[in-house]
């Protein structure tokens, strides 16, 4: 029993208590009274009855006479006359029952008062003795109501005092709770300050513990602060501030493998030419900083681009990916027009080239980068600034346009023309903790499914998103209820702008209640660094159904997502390009050790993706990672122990 409930069950029992005391001896007292009346009024009838008694002149007939007519008033219960030598002369009984008290409060409270007793003479001469009992009739109907007046005004009272201890609990039970609801925030990663309240007692304990959440408030932000400078040291470029080669090809590698649509774009290799002799001539300060502004120019052209990566891959090569399709080209040559201008004022004999490649689904990392490379061969050949272009075979060319493409995605959604697929992902005993299902769409009658990769990017620019990500949700939950295994499903960020969407994904999740407890839901870690507050209102509407909620691709903008606390994730999924190579790289395993420390500080589960070595799973484990997927986790061995 809850410690509210005790007080107010102690004030209810004291309060009842006490009504039943004060009753008690109300009705205690009045019957004392009455008793004593009666006894009195015994008396003074016996004398009284006596000396009418003793005018008879000892006639028999006459004695009689009068203590019966005495009797006939009703108010007696018993008269006697007994004579001098102890006879009975006269005796008359009656029995009269109350009106209004009830039989067993008669039973329970009887009045039996002494009986008065009075001589009756002739002169000197004794001519008997006289014994009245008045009834107690009358008395029992009096104590009754006056035990009657009595509960009602003490319950009036009790009610009054009631009310006022409610409101006394109710002035203490406020902060309680408060204090309850801010504890229970911290256990989910939460901080929160209350309003110290006016008890001196609840106010030292709330001034206590907003202390208590101020400091670990700033322990978390310093964490924060500690994940984002390891993770500058592990994935950074110190003079330029840009992913460093290894942090660069990781996360390559992994937008190549995404079955999220994220394969597509172009990749620009830029290379300043000639960096030795340029480094000789305005030596090593003029040359960092020239370096820096080249850096800086990739960054402010991509800056309103989130998915696109930059990094350095060496002294004086620089890459470049474009999330959009078809544009790589147009922006390498705007690039190069920058950096033309800007290089000049440094000095004219600076120049850059730059080689580029359209990426397209199923790619190899080697493949795209040995074709990047031979662009960046034909345009340093060709002279300074210039730009070289090269193609991958595989790509799919777009020959339908926007339309034709809206149409055969249309086309399939409502043919029904999609599947899930199935990626387990597992805790460290190789146990199942769900299945990552993204959504496979077979856009023609006759041809194969194909991964998000193919079609995605159509969707976003055709806004099917919303479709798309319902679809896969309801596909999820029919197939949880079919065989009870947990599922993740991944919305797209463009969903969220869709005013109605976080609403349609709480109905779906509400008509299947029990199916909904088995559900994963996640969104891009971009979603929430870009549009933090339609995240936050659709973890606040899918969590009370039952269903999880985390963001996947997570990592690099993570520790600078403000208040992330507020999002209560129940997971967060981090990126492949983060774990990869971590078995040998000490910077980048400090950099997973401080993610970890502050998600699980945020009662947050962390699973890795993209795991596909024995060595990184291992040393994931012991860095506190909470689940795997990725080829690894894919594997016979994994998928027997999973099954």
């Amino acid at each position: 029993m809850s410690l509210i409930r005790q007080i107010l069950g102690l004030l209810f029992g004291t309060v009842l208590l006490a009504m039943v005391a004060s009753v008690s001896v109300n009705v205690s007292s009045v019957r004392d009274a009455l008793q004593t009346q009666l006894r009195l009024n015994n008396s003074d009838n016996a004398a009284a009855l006596a000396q009418v008694l003793s005018s008879q002149k000892g006639q028999r007939e006459l004695l009689e006479l009068a203590a019966s007519a005495q009797f006939d008033t009703g108010f007696y219960k018993r008269i006697r006359l007994t004579g001098p030598d102890g006879k009975v002369m006269f005796e008359r009984h009656a029995v009269a029952t109350p009106q209004h008290a009830p039989a067993w409060f008669v039973e329970w409270l009887p009045i039996e008062p002494t009986a008065g007793r009075a001589q009756v003479s002739d002169g000197w001469r004794a001519l008997g003795a006289v014994e009245v009992v008045s009834q107690s009739a009358y008395a029992h109907d009096e104590l009754w109501q006056g035990a009657v007046r009595a509960t009602l005004a003490l319950a009036v009272v009790g009610l009054l005092a009631a009310g006022m201890a409610c409101v006394g609990v109710a002035r203490i039970r406020r902060p309680l709770d408060e204090t309850v609801k801010q504890a229970t925030s911290l256990q989910r990663g939460e901080y929160l300050s209350v309003a110290e309240p006016s008890v001196p007692e609840l106010r030292r304990l709330t001034r206590a513990m907003n202390s208590m959440v101020a400091r670990l408030r700033v322990v978390f932000e310093g964490q924060a602060a500690q994940v984002d400078s390891l993770r500058r040291q592990a994935n950074c470029d110190s003079p330029t501030g840009l992913s460093n080669r290894g942090h660069f090809m990781a996360q390559l590698g992994a937008t190549l493998q995404r079955e999220d649509g994220q394969a597509t774009g172009g990749l620009v290799l830029l290379r300043v030419l000639q960096l030795g002799e340029v480094n000789q001539r305005l030596g090593r300060e003029r040359t960092d900083r020239l370096i820096v502004s080249i850096a800086r120019t990739l960054q402010d052209y991509v800056q309103h681009a989130p998915e696109a990566l930059v990094g350095r891959l060496n002294g004086s090569d620089f890459a470049l990916v474009l999330p959009e399709a078809g544009v790589a080209a147009e922006s390498a040559q705007v690039i190069v027009a920058l950096l033309r201008a800007g290089l000049a004022d440094v000095d004219d004999a600076i120049a850059v080239a730059a080689g580029v490649v359209e990426m397209h689904p199923g790619g190899s990392l080697a493949g795209l980068m040995s074709a990047a490379d031979l662009a960046l061969a034909r345009a340093e050949t060709a002279g300074a600034f210039c730009v070289e272009s090269t193609h991958l075979a595989g790509a799919e060319p777009a020959r339908l346009g926007e339309h034709g493409w809206r149409e055969r995605l249309l086309a399939a959604l409502l043919e029904g023309r999609v599947q899930l697929g199935r990626f387990p992902v597992v805790d460290r005993d190789r146990k199942l903790i769900h299945f990552e299902c993204p959504l496979r769409v077979r856009l023609d009658v006759d041809g194969p499914y194909q991964a998000a990769a193919h079609w995605l990017p159509l969707a976003n620019r055709s806004r099917l998103t919303c479709d798309v990500d319902e679809r896969a949700l309801a596909l999820a939950l029919y197939a949880i209820a079919r065989d009870g295994r947990p599922r993740c499903v991944n919305l797209s960020p463009a969903s969220l702008a869709d005013s109605g969407f976080a609403a349609r994904v709480r109905s779906q999740l509400l008509a299947v209640p029990e199916a909904a407890q088995q559900v994963w839901l996640e969104v891009h870690e971009s979603a929430a660094a870009d549009n933090f507050e339609l995240v936050r209102e659709l973890a606040r509407l899918v969590r009370p159904c039952g269903a999880r909620f985390g963001l996947e691709h997570a990592g690099d903008r993570l520790s600078r997502i403000e208040r992330l606390f507020e999002l209560e994730l129940d997971y967060v999924k981090l990126d492949g390009s983060i774990g990869h190579g971590v078995a040998v790289d000490e910077r980048r395993a400090g950099f997973v050790k401080g993610v970890v420390t502050m998600l699980h500080s945020l009662s947050t589960q962390v699973i890795v993706e993209g795991v596909d070595n024995l060595a990184d799973a291992q040393v994931l484990w012991a860095l506190g990672a909470d689940g795997l997927t990725g080829p690894w986790v894919s594997m016979p061995t994994g998928a027997e122990l999973v099954n």
